[in-house]
């Protein structure tokens, strides 16, 4: 297991999922993959091999990373591992049998990586000729399909199934994937037949399920059919087209979003490399994460949405208005000249049209007003109400303020209002309301015009572990030396290893030192030390602080010897003041009437850590 660990860095795993940025002392940070935040607290340590989000507890290895994120099993990530690794696993108990001992996910992903291949052959047969004469139409040439991985299904029952059978998948292995579906008489037959295919990939890019287009007028099925929901494939969490966008969604910190396969294909052909889509579903909570921790979700980052100009495409945009608080990044849309979508664009004016397209973007926020204002007849004063109180929330919305203000003053003259401070107060107001209540402008509207209060936002869970006094300067100081002792031993040996557990004040940091003694101590710490440190942990509390502790930046910009001993020497000399306390304390009970031999060695004993302690103040570590 630790070969495969370490073979494949925890740094180049974790951005597959999202962007990392430097975090100084060596770290990377980005948003958090196991819970929602809008500024980064989990931060991965490439040299220790850790990952640790300081907001909600999760940390550990590469493996538990891996285990966490895609919910495999221990078995599958490591065999996940090993093949990103180009190592081969020896299994025990009669050594090693494809599609016997394999997890059932990396199965379901090799038989995908098979269909794949099969389908993209399939598409230079002679039957595929209605396939290439679709994509070339649309102006698709054979390279373009070849870099999209796009292929075909023959029209027969059950030519897939043939070949993956002869493959050694199993009939349930194929009916699960959704590659296939029972007949009427039970048997596997093909689940896409005679139909163009697309392949869809997840963030790292494993083919997880296909989309496939209706080629022929006697196909009865729809348009489009997607693999159903299986181990793999869940619409909801899929954009097409991510694991080809990512790497330029994270650089120019702006992603495109687009409605089809053959529109991310047609923006990409053109040069706009961060198009994505969804796969056959509106663009939703579970989108809205994948794409918030590439872009890092800051303000500077953009999300462009792409819609035709049809109501249908007025619509989708709105429905997408809905979300954008949900973004740090500003939002905005382009709507598409005479109802054409991104592929016809380019096929009707070429790539400079598509790039004009997403370059002439409308913030969201305007347009969103715009139609709402529309609705109304502005002619009447009765409308002019209307249309302020259904636009007002629109421009409350607005995260920055002086942007907020300019649209309401906007707002004021789209209305034909004449006193824009009236508009300007009401934004102010709504905004306000919003602020104070915890909620979005339109709710508190709602609320403050007698509707029923919203139910309260549900609590963020706990933090994991025993709750520790970090005000406290024994415990800051003891959390610093346990840092030095996980991610530096060097500097803190051989001195760390001659502590006992009771000169750590908080149980929890007690517990930590117990475990490093467990794994050999500070002194001997080799290249696996930490992996033994997490390992020698009694339960998943200490060994998440551990991971905390090996990924949290010491507080001070020179590491070196001289600030190891001084944490050293602080934990020392505060559990040797303690122990001064409890003698003097001794002292005080024995009274005159103590027997002398027993006083006179509690005095000794006194005298003794009165002149440790001098020691330490006068000489430092040195003392030691």
């Amino acid at each position: 297991m630790r070969a495969v660990r370490d073979a494949v860095p925890i740094d180049a795993v974790v951005s597959e999922y999202l962007q990392l940025r430097n975090a100084g002392g060596g770290n990377l940070k980005g948003l958090c993959p196991f819970h929602d935040e809008k500024s980064p607290s989990f931060q991965v340590s490439p040299a220790k091999g850790l990952f640790y989000c300081f907001g909600c507890q999760e940390g550990g290895d590469t493996v538990d990373f891996v285990m966490k994120i895609d919910h495999l099993s221990f078995a599958e990530t490591i065999e996940r591992l090993a093949s990103q690794a180009g190592i081969t696993l020896r299994y025990e108990e009669g050594g090693y049998t494809p599609g016997r001992q394999q997890g059932e996910r990396i199965r379901l992903v090799e038989a995908h990586k098979h269909a794949a291949k099969f389908y993209v052959e399939q598409l230079d047969g002679a039957e595929a000729e209605i396939g290439r004469r679709f994509l070339a139409e649309r102006g698709f040439d054979q390279a373009a399909a070849q870099h999209f991985g796009v292929g075909y299904s023959p029209a027969g029952w059950d030519h897939l199934t043939r070949f993956l059978r002869g493959k050694g998948f199993s009939d349930k292995e194929l009916i699960l994937s959704g590659l296939a579906q029972e007949s009427r008489g039970g048997r596997p037959i093909d689940r896409f037949r005679g139909r163009l295919m697309w392949p869809i990939r997840d963030i790292t890019g494993e083919v997880i399920g296909f989309g496939a287009r209706k080629l022929r007028d006697d196909d009865t099925g729809p348009k489009y059919l997607n693999t159903p929901e299986t181990p793999l494939y869940r619409k909801s969490q899929v954009l097409y087209g991510i694991d080809l966008a990512k790497k330029d969604i994270a650089k120019t910190n702006r992603a495109v979003v687009v409605e089809g396969y053959t529109d991310v294909m047609a923006c990409h052909l053109a040069g706009v490399t961060t198009a994505i889509a969804t796969c056959g579903t509106a663009f939703a909570g579970d989108h809205i994460k994948i794409l918030r921790r590439l872009l890092m979700d800051n303000s500077g980052s953009e999300v462009v949405f792409t819609f035709d100009g049809d109501a249908a495409g007025q619509k989708a945009a709105l429905r997408a208005f809905e979300d954008d608080q949900k973004f740090a990044a500003e939002t905005s849309i382009a709507i598409t000249p005479g109802g054409m979508d991104p592929c016809e664009l380019r096929l009707a004016q070429g790539d400079a049209a598509v790039q004009s397209l997403v370059d002439a973007r409308t913030p969201l926020f305007a347009f969103a007003i715009r139609q709402v204002v529309a609705r109304h007849n502005l002619d009447t004063a009765e409308g002019r109400a209307a249309a302020l109180e259904a636009a007002a929330p629109i421009v409350a919305n607005i995260k920055n303020s002086a942007i907020q203000h300019e649209y309401a003053v906007q707002l004021a003259g789209m209305l034909g209002i004449l006193d824009t401070q009236f508009v300007v107060r009401r934004v102010g107001q709504l905004a306000r309301w919003a602020r104070e209540r915890g909620q979005r402008p339109e709710q508190g509207r709602a609320q403050h015009r007698g509707a029923p209060p919203a139910a309260p936002a549900p609590q963020q869970p706990a933090p994991r572990g025993p709750a520790l006094n970090l005000r406290s300067p024994a415990h800051r100081t003891e959390r610093e030396l346990l840092k030095l002792a996980l991610q530096r031993p060097e500097l803190v040996a051989p001195a760390f290893d001659a502590y006992g557990e009771d000169e750590f004040t908080a149980p929890p940091y007690a517990v930590v030192r117990h475990a490093v003694e467990e794994a050999g101590g500070v002194t001997d710490a080799g290249p696996d030390y930490l992996a033994k440190v997490r390992e020698a942990a009694p339960d998943d509390t200490v060994r998440s602080l551990v991971t905390e502790l090996a990924v949290e930046a010491i507080h001070n910009k020179n590491v070196d010897e001289v600030y190891a001993g001084v944490q050293l020497v602080q934990v020392r000399l505060r559990a040797v003041e303690r122990r001064i306390g409890d003698v003097q304390a001794m002292l005080v009970r024995l009274g005159a009437q103590a027997d002398p031999e027993h006083l006179a060695a509690v005095q000794n004993e006194l005298w003794v850590l009165q002149q440790y302690g001098k020691s330490l103040k006068d000489r430092g570590a040195a003392a030691l």
